[in-house]
C-alpha cells in the first residue's frame, strides 16, 4: 500500500489525500466538448449540475471554457472568459468544495481564480503558456500538471512512443521543474498521465496498468478515464453507454495509485471508489 502522505494545497486549504479517493467533477460549459457539449452552456444549467454534483459526493468541481477533444481548434482567450466566468463567481457563492478551472491560458487562469478557483487543470503540463507558471505561484493555486503529446487539433494523428511511460514520466518531471522554478510547492502539484491526449487505444490501457510507476515522481494521481473514446472503441459504444466501462476503467485506476478521479458521472463512479477504497485501504470513507 502506498503510504506516503499527500495533503494537496489549493490556496487556503490542504485536502488530505491519502485516506480516500476523491472525486473530481467536469463541467464543461462549452457548446461541442465529446461528451457533454451544450447541455452545461447556460450558466443556469451549468451552477445546477455543479450543485448536483457536490450533493452526489464530488470533492471538486472543474469548469473548462474551451472543448480539447481530439481535432478541436482553440478559442479566444475573451470567448471562453465569457463562457466560464460567470458561472466560477456564481458557484464561489454557493460551493461548499474547492472549484477548478481547466485551461492552458494564463489570462484566463488569472481571472478564474480572481473569481474564486483555487485549481488550475493545465493540460499542458505548463508547456504552452510561459505565464501560467507564475499565476499558479502567485494565488498558491493548486495545479494539475498533464501529459499531452502534441496539441488537441493534431494529438491523435498517430502518437508514437519509443517508451510510453518513461517519457511521460519525462514530460511530466519538466513540469514540475517548471512549475518549482517559478516557485509553486511541491505540496500544490497534482500530476495526470493524459489519458487520451496523445494516445493510442492500448497506450490508455498500459497507463492505467502502470499507473504505479507515477509514484517516482513523489505527487498524487489524478486519472481522467471518463466515457473516452479508448473504453468506447473498445466496446463498440457510444459515449452515452459508456459508464460500465468507465467504472472498471477508475476502479483499475483506484488499485493502481490513483487520488484523483476527474468524471462526469460523479454519483455512480463514487460508489464504486467506495467499495474499491474498502478492498484497497481496508477502511471506510469518512
Amino acid at each position: 500500500m502506498d503510504t506516503r502522505n499527500f495533503k494537496w494545497q489549493v490556496r487556503n486549504d490542504k485536502i488530505e489525500l491519502n485516506h480516500r479517493t476523491h472525486i473530481m467533477g467536469i463541467l464543461n460549459v462549452t457548446p461541442d466538448s465529446f461528451s457533454d457539449g451544450g447541455h452545461f452552456y447556460d450558466i443556469k444549467q451549468a451552477v445546477e449540475q455543479a450543485l448536483t454534483m457536490e450533493e452526489e459526493g464530488a470533492d471538486f468541481i472543474d469548469v473548462g471554457g474551451e472543448s480539447t477533444r481530439p481535432g478541436s481548434a482553440p478559442i479566444s482567450e475573451n470567448e471562453e472568459l465569457d463562457r466560464i466566468i460567470p458561472v466560477i463567481e456564481k458557484l464561489y457563492s454557493l460551493l461548499k468544495i474547492p472549484i477548478s478551472v481547466d485551461t492552458y491560458k494564463s489570462k484566463v487562469a488569472r481571472q478564474a481564480l480572481e473569481a474564486g478557483a483555487k485549481i488550475v487543470n493545465d493540460i499542458s503540463g505548463l508547456h504552452f503558456d510561459p505565464e501560467m507558471a507564475k499565476i499558479v505561484a502567485a494565488y498558491n493555486a493548486g495545479i494539475v500538471i498533464m501529459h499531452i503529446k502534441g496539441t488537441p487539433r493534431d494529438m491523435q494523428k498517430d502518437p508514437q512512443y519509443t517508451d510510453l511511460i518513461e517519457e511521460i514520466i519525462d514530460y511530466l518531471n519538466n513540469g514540475i521543474t517548471i512549475a518549482c522554478k517559478a516557485g509553486i510547492k511541491n505540496q500544490q502539484i497534482v500530476i495526470d498521465p493524459g489519458i487520451g491526449f496523445g494516445k493510442k487505444l492500448d497506450d490508455n490501457f498500459k497507463i492505467i496498468k502502470e499507473l504505479s510507476q507515477f509514484q517516482t515522481l513523489n505527487c498524487p494521481v489524478l486519472v481522467g478515464p471518463s466515457r473516452k473514446s479508448f473504453i468506447g472503441n473498445t466496446l463498440r459504444l457510444p459515449v452515452d453507454q459508456r459508464l460500465e466501462g468507465t467504472i472498471a476503467a477508475s476502479t483499475a485506476c483506484i488499485l493502481n495509485g490513483a487520488n484523483i478521479l476527474r468524471v462526469h458521472d460523479v454519483k455512480q463512479i463514487k460508489r464504486a471508489a467506495i467499495i474499491t477504497d474498502k478492498i484497497k485501504r481496508q477502511m471506510l470513507w469518512d
